[in-house]
């Protein structure tokens, strides 16, 4: 599936000035299994997929507008 693969892959700077969490609320987010992990795009690197982070994004505001 091709839509599944539109988009970039973000740093974790990157996901901190999208989401406006700080990196350690990420990592702790993470872990409870709270939000998307990242996916290691090469040996030293680790990135997050954008439409991942934007669908949790979109998840929040439906939660919170409800």
């Amino acid at each position: 599936d091709q839509s599944r693969y539109d988009g970039r892959f973000l740093r974790i700077a990157d996901v901190a000035a999208e989401t406006s969490l700080s990196r350690a609320t990420i990592y702790r987010l993470i872990k409870k299994g709270q939000f998307p992990s990242a996916i290691q795009v090469s040996t030293q690197r680790v990135a997050w997929h954008e439409r991942a982070v934007r669908e949790w994004m979109s998840q929040k505001i439906e939660t919170f507008s409800s």
